[in-house]
Formats: structure tokens, sequence, C-alpha cells
């Protein structure tokens, strides 16, 4: 018996782990000392007529039989060399930044790879790769074996290489209670980013606090007002009006003096004023992590759309806002929260009328000497649903309204008006062009006064905003030059 262990032994070195090294000992022991059967079998949890089974292995082939059979074989559903190598190499050259559940997807779906994420993982952990979305553990243990790594290399181009993998640790938002309703709470925030091309540009995002769900987003080159106004545009057209908006606190939302008395140094919110006309709560805060929500959102679009519009040849901000649409779609059938419509508390979605002259930007001007309106060096005459021109002498205040659509109209002395744009050069010369048939002004539409754009109605908002004092001796006629035209 002992000569047959030893042969064996002497063909290859026998490496068992601790179950198997049990068994073997347990084994030996029993047909060394001619030990009992049943002591040795309620030891194992096993019966006597395999421990019987285990002496007959032991006896022809030693301590090998306790060893399993496929210990050092390849599994045949392993993935192959050259499959590893060209994962690696899309990862490097296509599908970088990618987090390893993303580029899972993005591999089965372009690829015809299918691999999972805990593969993906270990091959990028030990080539050390790590994905963009790793916790704080992750990277601290990375750290630590990439460090042990440079102590042991001896070329410098390998440790500068090690040094080149090492991430240094972020800190993680604290998590609080999502909300109880859907529609409930809504996070809004702007991230400025390289989301494609070359040039950085400002997402607009609104998500949901109880379900996750992307609400509304907006590409623009600066984080404005409308950019939000497209944003709400979105919420109040598919789902209609939330109970609360939570943003930061960016000059967009509030209204604050600035420790001067000078008052083109304020700025009023009008993403307020359509907030207040759609009865949205408008809370703000300075701390991000406050609003959570909308700040882990854009680390996730961060690492998953840059490379969704590469892929997809976004290069302008008109493509990207229209590829938003089936993302969006896309992401929230994937991620979000399942919505339960009974636990909603959006309101009615208002009419595709009230939705363009609600969210409209405000601005002051002065009827000039020639009874025009001068708005965005441009010069506008108010005119009449008939179509007919109005005349307002020198120095009438007015309101000028941006409607969301574009269209502009003039609110004078309590009355809506349309602005009819004035040509630089005349059509058409009455010397040297044929005359042109007469025709009877266009008519055009006029929204109703029982919108609130009454000068009365716009003073006491920017008088009822908290911590909003007007210095004295400025009247609400002055205070509306200083409202912001975004």
């Amino acid at each position: 018996m002992f000569e047959v262990e030893n042969e064996v032994s002497l063909v290859r070195k026998v490496e068992l782990n601790m179950t198997e090294e049990l068994k073997y000992e347990i084994i030996k022991k029993l047909v060394e000392t001619n030990g009992n059967k049943k002591a040795a079998a309620l030891k194992l949890n096993c019966t006597q007529r395999h421990v019987n089974r285990l002496i007959k292995g032991y006896l022809e082939e030693g301590k090998a039989f306790f060893q399993h059979g496929n210990k050092g074989r390849k599994p045949v559903n392993s993935i192959d060399e050259r499959t590893v190598r060209e994962i690696l190499t899309l990862y490097d050259n296509k599908y970088y930044d990618a987090n390893f559940t993303h580029l899972s997807e993005l591999l089965e779906r372009h690829e015809g790879i299918t691999v999972s994420k805990t593969f993906l993982r270990e091959l990028f952990l030990k080539n050390g790769i790590l994905s963009p979305m790793a916790t704080r553990k992750v990277k601290r243990r990375l750290k630590e074996y990439l460090e042990n790594r440079k102590k042991e290399a001896t070329s410098t181009r390998e440790k500068n290489r090690i040094q080149d993998l090492i991430v240094s640790i972020e800190d993680s938002h604290p998590r609080r209670p999502r909300a109880r309703y859907f529609g409930e709470l809504v996070q809004m925030d702007a991230s400025v980013h390289l989301w494609f091309g070359d040039v950085p540009v400002y997402l607009h995002l609104a998500i949901d606090d109880c379900t996750g769900r992307i609400l509304g987003a907006f590409f623009a080159r600066q984080e404005t007002l409308y950019g939000y106004y497209n944003v709400l545009h979105q919420i109040l057209v598919s789902y209609g009006i939330p109970a609360c908006f939570y943003t930061d606190n960016r000059t967009i939302f509030e209204y604050k003096r600035k420790g001067t008395p000078k008052l083109e140094n304020d700025t009023f919110t009008q993403f307020g004023y359509a907030c207040k006309q759609l009865g949205i709560e408008l809370k703000t805060t300075s701390v991000p992590e406050a609003k959570g929500r909308v700040e882990r959102m854009f680390g996730t679009l961060q690492s998953r759309l840059p490379i969704e519009l590469r892929l997809a040849g976004v290069t302008t901000l008109e493509q990207a806002n229209e590829f938003l649409t089936t993302f969006i779609e896309e992401f929230n059938a994937q991620f979000a929260l399942t919505t339960n419509h009974s636990n909603s508390v959006f309101e009615a979605q208002p009419s595709n009328e009230q939705i363009n002259l609600i969210l409209a930007v405000i601005t002051h001007r002065v009827v000039d000497k020639g009874h025009s309106i001068k708005f965005n060096k441009k010069f506008y005459f108010p005119v009449k649903d008939d179509g007919s021109s109005v005349y307002y002498r020198k120095g009438t205040s007015c309101l000028v309204i941006q409607a969301f659509d574009g269209n502009l109209y003039a609110v004078i002395n309590d009355s809506v008006h349309a602005l009819d744009e004035i040509p630089e050069h005349e059509p058409t010369s009455k010397n040297f062009d044929l005359p042109e048939p007469v025709t009877e002004p266009k008519k055009r539409y006029i929204p109703p006064m029982s919108h609130p754009w009454k000068a009365q109605e716009f003073s006491k908002h920017v008088a009822a905003q908290p911590h909003r004092e007007i210095p004295e001796g400025v009247t609400y006629e002055d205070l509306w030059y200083t409202i912001a035209s975004y």
C-alpha cells in the first residue's frame, strides 16, 4: 500500500483542498490502524458503503484519488484566448469608458459576443482596468494590488504604466428614502460634459424621485432658461403637472441680491413665475447631496450616453436631442422602477396652447418715438387681431412676451397685442416694381387676457419672493429693467 502511494506521488505532485485533505487523512488513518468504518462515515457525513469506495481508491491510487478529476483542466464553456483579446481590443478602441454591465450589453448587441459582467470584471481586474462605476471598496483593493505590483516591478517603464492605472478614491452621496408618489418630487439639474464631439455641452435633466424615471432631457450650449423650459415642456406633454421641483441655487431659479443696490446685478426667476402659474412648488438647495438622485443619474449617463451617442454618429445638438427621445424610452424601460399610476400625483396635462403661453420669457420694454418696440436688435409694431397696427406714444411701458414657440406678444395698458417685425428694407419699390394687389391685413391670433400677463400680477410675484427686498426709491417699473432674457 505504502509503495503504491509513493509511486503515484513520484509521477506528479498532488495538491488537495481542505475538504479533500480531510477525507484523505481520515481514510489513511482508517486503513493504517484498521479503525472503525462507522465512525469514519459519521466524520465524513457519508455511508459506510461510500467509505469502502474511498478505501479502495486509496489503496489503488493513493493520495491522488482524492483530488477532483477536473482540477487543472480548462472548462469546456470557457472563453477562448482569441475572444478575450478581441474584447480587450474593442474596449480600448471602441467601447472605452463603458461600465461592465453596459459593455456586456454592447458586445452582445453589436459584436455577437455573449459574456457575463462577472467575467468582464475578473478579466479587466487582472489587466488593471477598473469600471467607471466601481465602488470605493473595489477601488481601494485594486489600488493596494497595483501598489504591490509597482514595488515588485523592476523597470521604470513598468512602474510608470502601473502608476497610470492607480485610481483615486471618490466619496459617494448619502442615501435617503425615495418620495412616496410618482410626481411628488422631481429633481432637476444640468451637467456640463463632453457628451459628443469635441466641445462640452450641458445636459438639462429631470428625474422622478419615486421611480428614478427620466422625465425630460435636453442638450444646450449653456445652462439656460431655454434648456429647462424644454425639459418642463416634455414633462407637461408626457405626464402632466408635477407637485414639486427640487433644483440648485442657480440664478435661473432664485432671484437674489448680490450684496449691492445695483438692480442690474439682480436676476428674476422667470422659471419660478412659470411654475407659479402651473401650481408647482419650487425648492432650491446649495447642497448637491440633497438632490443625490439626479447627481447619481448624471454619473450613470456620463458613463453610458457618450458611448451611445458616438456609436449613433451624433455630432450636432439637433441630432443629440433627437437621439434622446429613443434613448430615454429604452433607458427607463431598463432601469426605472415600475410606475403605479394609481399612486401618481401628476395633475391633468394642460392644453398645448396653455403650455406655449406659460413657458414664456417676459421682458420689459418701452415704446420708442417711432411707435415701435425694440427686441433682440429688431423693431416690431404691436398689431390687433385683425392685423391692423396700434400706435402708442413714446415712453409707454410694456411687457414683451416671447412664447415657447417663439411668437412675440406685447402687453400694453392691460391689452395683449401680437408683434409684427418691421423689415429693414421695403419688400417692393413703388418706382421700380410692379404694384402688388391690395390685400386685407392678415388676421392674427391674440391670446386671451385671462392669461396672467398683467403688469400688476407680474410685479406682485417679484415682491412676493423670499428675501427679495427692493432698494428704497426703486419702483416696480424700474425693477422690470433687470429681468434677464435667456
